[in-house]
């Protein structure tokens, strides 16, 4: 079945690696159905959500039977591209860049840091999790020319000249781990993930929005 990507609402895209990460897990420990209500109370997103996610990739399952586990793997597995090997470049082998190159996606069979740079003396040559560091001056030489995704750990004040930089350097998209607003062509795919933000966000609604106790 061809997806037209077109169709599919961008929250239900996002949340896609979310399903199929459930659905591993199911089928590691053997189950081989599941309903539409099982995978809410996984996943924490209402039932109807789920049901409307689904129906943009047809009929995925049958009413009174659910859903076939190891059809919706292989399904999904499809749809997220997870038969083709995604590679990273990382950019800032600080405290967080050093944690990401020690993980490395170990739970992600489809993505894989190939590259990192810094400026540091001390770290260049040095290698961690598997991953030699090159000096960010030898950017565009060292890095992978397969290479479509760049991971950004840097001082904010240095995140737009870098990101320009990776565009420059073909690069597509661009997860930043900076609290800089970085501003990129329309073909670049940039992704902001302020840990600061998230943290105030989750204080903001424990403290406002109570959990039911059976949640």
């Amino acid at each position: 079945m061809k997806i037209d990507q077109q169709k599919i609402p961008q929250a239900t895209a996002k949340r896609l690696p979310l399903y199929y990460r459930f659905l591993e897990n199911l089928h590691a420990s053997g189950k081989e159905r599941v309903s539409s209500t099982e995978l809410s109370d996984a996943v924490k997103v209402d039932s109807a959500t789920i049901r409307r996610d689904f129906s943009y990739f047809g009929a995925l399952g049958k009413k009174g039977y659910g859903y076939n586990v190891l059809y919706l793997l292989s399904f999904f597995r499809k749809a997220l591209d997870q038969d083709e090997i995604t590679k990273v470049i990382l950019v800032g082998v600080g405290n967080l860049g050093t944690a990401l190159l020690n993980y490395n996606f170990s739970k992600n069979n489809n993505a894989m840091i190939v590259n990192a740079f810094d400026i540091r003396e001390e770290l260049i040559g040095k290698e961690i999790g598997g991953v030699q560091i090159e000096h960010l001056d030898h950017l565009q030489e060292e890095m992978d020319n397969d290479a479509e995704v760049a991971i950004l750990t840097v001082p904010a004040a240095k995140a737009q000249g870098l990101a320009d930089r990776l565009v420059e350097s073909g690069i597509k998209g661009i997860l930043n781990f900076t609290p800089a607003r970085i501003s990129v062509p329309p073909q670049v795919r940039m992704h902001h993930i302020d840990l600061s933000v998230e943290l105030q966000s989750l204080v903001y609604f424990m403290r406002n929005y109570p959990l039911e106790e059976d949640e």
